[in-house]
């Protein structure tokens, strides 16, 4: 077993001095890893040999989102069971809160732990310049850009083989139901269920008002093209992954064959914290819970209520 922990956040570190001992009195093996990014980016480098001798069956993330994403980054070849502590600001990936920690984790050791497949990107970015490619892996989302200082893209968009649109605008996002709740939701996008199969292709700020966001069906195959742009481009794979673009460069995205094994735990209500994480008050009917003073984050806390 291994465990990620983002010991740069103060409340990981407090969390560890107690989680750690109970977790090596129920668990054969745990190797912690203290420095997420430094395992993450070591891992990345390995080949298929040297990362199969260092295998593991169930990866815990202390940490935040951008935690999960680095781990499921490190395992993008192979994937592994990866549950979520969440110590972070949003917690849609890791999604167990600390307080349930052990019960959470207890019950996955037991073989009670609710798997979730959730659908990926694969990602072939063919650069004109001199036919070298990259093919990066994403959970979350695929998003073409341009830089702070720069003017406006002009991405053409074709789905299956057939042209679809041209947009000009700051960029363009390609997500999954993972990353319906990342960067395409504020720009506009709509949520989607984690599991679903489905794509959402959505503008950043386009020039035409008339563009909205598209969901396609998972085994779309589509190209993006930079048609023009003025400076500074580059192609982001789940905000961890920068590649930069050049007028002419083609991206591709495709689903990957493979899905991530996401852990969450029996009872979890995934509106219940899409209402705590995005504010919803639900004030236009009748409140049925008989919790009402309590929020919604503490509700979670404790488990499912009536709704």
């Amino acid at each position: 077993m291994l465990v990620l922990a983002d010991l740069e956040k103060q409340g990981v570190r407090e969390f560890r001095a107690t989680f750690q001992p109970w977790l090596e009195a129920r668990a054969e093996r745990v190797v912690l890893e203290g420095d997420v990014r430094a395992f993450c980016k070591r891992r990345e480098a390995l080949d298929d040999a040297a990362a199969a001798r260092e295998a593991f069956d169930l990866v815990i993330v202390l940490g935040g989102d951008g935690a999960i994403l680095g781990a499921v980054r490190a395992f993008g070849r192979a994937p592994v069971p990866t549950l979520g502590i969440n110590f972070g600001r949003v917690g849609f990936l890791a999604s167990t809160p600390a307080s349930r920690a052990q019960e959470v984790v207890a019950g996955v050791l037991d073989g009670r732990g609710v798997l979730e497949a959730r659908m990926r990107l694969e990602t072939r970015l063919e650069r004109r310049r001199d036919h070298s490619e990259v093919r990066p892996i994403a959970l979350n989302d695929v998003v073409l850009q341009r830089g702070a200082t720069q003017g406006l893209l002009t991405l053409a968009l074709s789905v299956d083989g057939a042209w679809v649109t041209n947009y000009r605008a700051d960029g363009l996002i390609v997500a999954t139901p993972s990353g319906s709740t990342a960067h395409s939701l504020s720009a506009g996008g709509p949520v989607l269920a984690p599991e679903m199969l489905a794509l959402v292709v959505t503008p950043i700020c386009p020039q035409a008002l008339s563009h909205r966001p598209i969901v396609l069906h998972p085994d779309s195959k589509i190209e993006i093209q930079v048609v023009a742009c003025s400076g500074l481009t580059s192609v982001a794979v789940d905000g961890q992954g920068f590649y930069p673009l050049e007028q002419g460069d083609r991206v591709e995205l495709a689903r990957h064959p493979l899905s991530y094994p996401l852990l969450g735990f029996p009872g979890l209500d995934p509106y219940r914290r899409l209402r705590s994480r995005l504010g919803w008050s639900g004030t236009l009917g009748p409140r049925i819970a008989d919790d009402t003073t309590a929020s919604d984050a503490d509700r979670e806390d404790r488990g499912p209520s009536v709704l």
